[in-house]
Order: structure tokens, then sequence, then C-alpha cells
């Protein structure tokens, strides 16, 4: 493989995590548009650098022209979630997508690696259209949660430092952290319900109050002012209250408001 090709190689990779990205994140904003609780917290990608793939290929001995059919994480893309029973539902998301296609899955959660590393990992393949027609691209998709990617994250730079040889105190260290990460896993699915209860109404009532400011912001467009500012104060007095029920009523009655004024304009 030429050097000057690395750039046209790497394209299609970058083309692809950020469709993905774009994808997962529109997911996001659906569930909590909807007032849902989203199984997916945070999505990130990457491509592997040059000298990423070029060390991976060295260390299992690939040839240069075998690396994009021998590598599959050039293209990765890690879903970041709050409880373990969120990734298991996120790998069923996944795999009921049409466009894209799973063709190898491993568990570490259930079977966590000797190091204490937990993290799901499926290799998906998924096609871009480029200059030069269709691609299909293998991406690697990690799924954790917040509390798995910080230890990851961290044993990632301690292997990085010391490659094989990080000090045995310090791989015991990490190993004692692992555990204890699985422990605040636990401890926080015990309280998931709660936690999501708590969640939800945040998010609903953050949808409210941003679709009632909406409403009289155009109101101010279409009705007489001194009417619009009575609104407004009755909205701030109701969300002093912190009262949820009344704060739908506001915003069910400023909906009709709403229409009969846009009625009037048309």
């Amino acid at each position: 493989m030429q050097i000057q090709l690395w750039r046209e190689i790497l394209e299609p990779y970058a083309l692809a995590i950020e469709e993905i990205q774009v994808k997962f994140n529109h997911m996001i904003s659906a569930y909590r548009r909807a007032g849902e609780y989203s199984p997916i917290e945070q999505v990130a990608g990457r491509v592997k650098t040059i000298s990423s793939i070029l060390e991976k290929a060295q260390k299992k001995g690939i040839s240069m022209d075998d690396i994009e059919t021998q590598i599959e994480d050039i293209a990765g893309v890690r879903i970041i979630c709050q409880f373990v029973e969120d990734i298991y539902r996120v790998v069923e998301l996944i795999k009921l997508r049409h466009d894209m296609r799973v063709v190898l899955e491993k568990d570490y959660i259930s079977n966590q690696k000797d190091s204490g590393y937990r993290s799901y990992h499926m290799i998906v393949r998924y096609q871009v259209e480029t200059v030069k027609g269709q691609k299909e691209i293998p991406v690697e998709i990690q799924i954790r949660t917040l509390a798995m990617n910080f230890w990851a994250t961290v044993e990632h730079s301690l292997q990085y430092k010391y490659k094989e040889h990080m000090p045995e105190r310090l791989r015991e260290r990490l190993h004692n952290s692992a555990e204890a990460i699985v422990m605040l896993d636990q401890e926080m699915s015990s309280v998931r319900d709660e936690i999501m209860d708590a969640q939800n109404s945040f998010q609903v009532k953050a949808n409210i109050i941003s679709d009632i400011l909406n409403n009289i912001q155009n109101l101010y467009k279409l009705a007489n002012k001194r009417e619009v500012v009575k609104i407004q104060d009755e909205f701030f007095r109701i969300y002093n209250t912190e009262d949820l029920e009344q704060l739908k009523r506001f915003g069910r009655e400023l909906d009709k408001i709403a229409e009969g004024y846009q009625a009037q304009s048309l």
C-alpha cells in the first residue's frame, strides 16, 4: 500500500462514523422529545490514527495490503449507557436496524477479561456512498456504562504508557478498581427505576417549558402585547410553584390560545 493512499482509504471510514453518530444521536433526541428514557446516554466515534493502524498490523503480523480486510476496528463507535441493563437493550436495538448488519459480538460484561475490562463489543457492516460508489465498512461498536468507560479509559492510558510491562502493583490496583466498578454498576441498577422516574420527570418538565416559551414568543408577533405580558406573568407564577400538573394544564390552555391566534392570522 502506498503512503499517499492513506487519506483516500480512511475517508469512507470517517463517513461511516459520521453517519452512525448522527443516527444514534437522533435516537437519543427522539426518546427525549417523546418524554421517554433513552437507553443511550452519549455517543462518540473515531477513526484509528495511521500510527495506531500500523502498530496493530505489526503486532498481529498483518501485511499492509491486508489491513482493510484484517482489521475490523479502524472505525469505532462508543455508546455510553447509564445502566448495565441499558447495554443489552441497545444491543437489541442495533440488531433490529436494517442499515447495519451485525457480524460479530463479544460480551465482556458477562465474561469480563482477566484485567477487569468490561464492555460489549459488536462488529457491524455499514454501507456508505462514496464518490466511487457504495462501500461496506466494518465498524466496531463498544457499549458500556459511564463507570466502565471511566475505568477503560484509565486502563488504556496505562497500557499505552507501559506497553507489556505494567508494574504488578499497578495491575493489581487496576483489577481492584474494576471490582469496585462492578459493585457501583450493581448499586446503580438497584435504584434504576427511581433514577429513571426522576430523569423522565425532568425531561417532561423541560419539554413542557420549551413548548410554553415558544408559544409565548410567537404570541408576541400575533397578540396584544399587554395580554402576552399577563400570560408570561402567569407562567412565571406557576413555574415558581414547581407543580408539574399545573404547568401541564397551563401548557394545554396556551396551545389553544396560540392555535386561535394562528387561525386568525391565516
